[in-house]
């Protein structure tokens, strides 16, 4: 059996990563620091950490838009040198095209896939339906609420069956209670998919409902600064659990060590300017 395909290899390996950037005026900085992370098969992991300390740029390292200057990173067992198109990858900006309704903009990503047309139509259909949106197929974006776009988006990705799934703030922009709609939403998908994710947020709250691990990452340069593992039993409602003396004391141990890296992160930004 390959790599591949055997169960007990991890889905996404970053192995002692760093990631290396110019700035404008010519000067390296470093983004990522020996850094590194493992995602099982169907594991949901969650990222947190200061704002700019290098999450988005973990999620293009295996997304392959991106390669790292000192380590490796693997998909399935496999060194990633491209784009693989087991990824899917949900992005905080909606990515929907405006001048194509609901079912085109579903039914674009298996067309260029090549599937068939009658089948990639057929497959958004039940897409459409799983979100929610059976009466919206002939609607364009701009149209549609915000919450109603993100579902768009989760049909978008779902529909090409991704084995890996990679997600930036995908809800950030969102309402709360649009937004605890759209966590029942994509921990229903899920369920069904066993995709394994990756989910950048900065809500603790979010991390802890959704994740199986939760992963606190440093002030820049970013390397794992603590691994917290979510024993809330699944399925979970979120709006519910929520108020539970044990996600809340999971909340208190988490924000103990990601309000030291903030205000790091923080007391490095006002030295900066």
């Amino acid at each position: 059996m390959s790599d591949q395909q055997n169960p007990s290899v991890p889905a996404i390996e970053l192995i002692n990563v760093s990631r290396r950037f110019l700035s404008p005026d010519g000067k390296s900085f470093m983004t990522l620091q020996d850094f590194s992370m493992t995602v099982a098969r169907g594991e949901f992991v969650a990222l947190v950490g200061p704002t700019g300390c290098g999450k988005s740029t973990t999620l293009n390292l295996i997304t392959g838009l991106g390669r790292p200057s000192s380590g490796e990173v693997r998909v399935m067992g496999q060194p990633v040198r491209g784009i693989d198109p087991r990824v899917g990858f949900v992005f905080q900006a909606d990515a929907l095209f405006p001048w194509r309704n609901v079912i085109d903009n579903v039914a674009a990503g298996p067309l260029f896939r090549g599937r068939p047309r009658a089948e990639a139509y057929e497959a958004a259909h039940d897409w459409i339906g799983r979100v929610g949106l059976a009466k919206f197929e002939r609607h364009y974006p701009h149209q549609l609420s915000g919450g109603m776009r993100k579902r768009v988006a989760l049909a978008q990705t779902f529909i090409n069956g991704p084995e890996i799934l990679l997600m930036d703030e995908p809800f950030s922009a969102l309402d709360v209670q649009t937004r605890v709609v759209m966590h029942e939403e994509l921990l229903q998908l899920w369920s069904i998919s066993k995709a394994s994710v990756v989910f950048v947020t900065h809500d603790l709250e979010e991390a802890i409902g959704l994740a199986d691990k939760v992963y606190v990452l440093t002030a820049r340069p970013a390397t794992v600064k603590a691994i917290h593992a979510i024993d809330i039993p699944r399925p979970r409602v979120i709006s519910e659990i929520r108020y539970e003396p044990h996600f809340i004391e999971l909340s208190r141990t988490i924000w103990k060590d990601l309000r030291e890296e903030v205000q790091m992160s923080s007391d490095d930004m006002k030295s900066a300017a």
